[in-house]
């Protein structure tokens, strides 16, 4: 039998797993400066808490979630997003306000498999709980467009959009209700089922028959309180003080029911595909004493990995290519060890490979350049005799021996002499 990934899986090999590391530091980098932290939280959790998190009727409550039983028969569920679980962690370990963390996690999800949509794809995202200003939705939209800008991404656009909190939205739900009561036979099949468990859930369908119905529904833009429309024109407000373009998106409710207020997206231009979405969020200010907290407001968002990779080979970005090599170690001596000399190199921020068998000079040499290293270091018995090493450029062939004691004054020169040559 051939074992095969399971479907709507993958794996990573370099160089898109070197761009990956990449996205992860890079991502890393701008949220630490903000003050977010890593979170780290199990792989699956309590069913129920995706559910009353989620959402009862959501898709991925009712369709999507990968669920099984242990054998203490516990119902678990392979977590499909990652904000439940963060804040699931902030109630458990009691955390003070505010608290900002980012993660990096798997998520599950029983979908057909699309370009950049896995059943098993990776998400990066933050959490920041506490603050019900809009000063904190102006901070985390502009931690998502900085991460995206900081990959050299040109070709997206911002989506925002207020969901008011839960009586305004209770409102505009029977507003809704009403409208696709009467335009019930126009909705697609599915819909046409479920439109009642959960109207808001039709703004967010993709099906042609529900878009045509959806283009003529009553907003919800036009049915948020004072209080409401008043943070939603703050946060807009902020957002044009920082110069960050976005457009108003008066049917965006994303696929969770615990949005509240501020939702947005960022979706690219470069995929000719319904499934642009590069990630998005918003507030959920109910979400925590939902799950059994205190009142706590919230507001986060989620990036796929695997569709910012698609969109940056879109737009013909990469990163880094497959890691490089400044120095391969050939080792002809019976009683040298080359990780005492790749040591020396490593700790001078060298890169450094070597052959893991006594293998001839010819065979050595093979693997040197297929490593892509510039110079190679020649150790014999010889060479260890004096206490030296030659030094081979692998551009022009030319060779020199050295002291090892000044093997990485030496190494550090000819380096800087190739690339300024190359």
């Amino acid at each position: 039998m051939k074992f095969k990934t399971p479907t709507g899986t993958s794996d990573f090999f370099a160089p898109e797993s070197k761009e990956i590391e990449l996205l992860v530091a890079g991502f890393a980098k701008i949220t630490e400066k903000l003050g977010y932290s890593l979170l780290l939280t199990p792989i699956f959790e309590d069913s129920e808490l995706f559910r009353r998190g989620a959402g009862e009727t959501t898709d991925i409550v009712t369709k999507e979630m990968y669920e099984f039983t242990d054998r203490s028969d516990r119902k678990l569920t392979l977590k499909p997003e990652g904000t439940t679980s963060a804040i699931r962690a902030f109630i458990e370990h009691s955390y003070s306000t505010p608290f900002k963390c980012w993660y990096l996690t798997p998520a599950f999800r029983y979908e057909k498999p699309q370009a950049g949509r896995y059943r098993q794809h990776h998400q990066l995202g933050i959490e920041l709980l506490g603050p019900d200003s809009y000063f904190a939705d102006i901070e985390v939209i502009y931690i998502l467009i900085k991460f995206i800008e900081s990959l050299g991404l040109k070709q997206f656009k911002l989506l925002i959009n207020s969901m008011g909190h839960r009586d305004c939205r209770n409102l505009y739900k029977q507003k809704l209700l009403d409208y696709l009561t009467f335009n019930e036979d126009r909705l697609c099949d599915d819909h046409k089922l479920r439109y009642k468990i959960n109207p808001l859930r039709i703004l967010d369908c993709k099906k042609t028959e529900c878009i045509s119905v959806v283009v003529e529904a009553p907003l919800l833009i036009d049915y948020l309180c004072e209080d409401c429309r008043s943070h939603h024109e703050s946060v807009l407000n902020g957002l044009d003080n920082l110069g960050i373009i976005y457009e108003a998106a008066p049917t965006l409710v994303r696929g969770f029911d615990y949005y509240s207020r501020t939702t947005f997206e960022v979706q690219s231009l470069a995929l000719n595909s319904s499934q642009s979405a590069i990630g998005g969020g918003g507030r959920y200010d109910n979400l925590v004493a939902s799950l059994g907290g205190v009142e706590t407001a919230g507001i986060g968002f989620g990036i796929g990995i695997e569709r910012l990779l698609l969109v940056m080979k879109a737009e013909s970005i990469r990163l880094n290519e497959i890691p490089s090599c400044d120095v391969f170690i050939v080792n002809l001596a019976k009683e040298f060890l080359p990780m005492r000399l790749a040591d020396k190199l490593l700790s001078s921020n060298i890169k450094v490979s070597y052959s893991y068998e006594q293998s001839s000079m010819k065979s050595q040499m093979r693997q040197a350049d297929k490593s892509t290293a510039k110079i190679a270091l020649i150790v014999g018995d010889s060479e260890l005799k004096e206490s030296e090493v030659t030094i081979k450029n692998l551009i022009d062939s030319s060779q020199y021996r050295c002291p090892i004691e000044r093997v990485v004054q030496d190494i550090k020169k000819l380096l800087t002499t190739i690339e300024s040559k190359h």
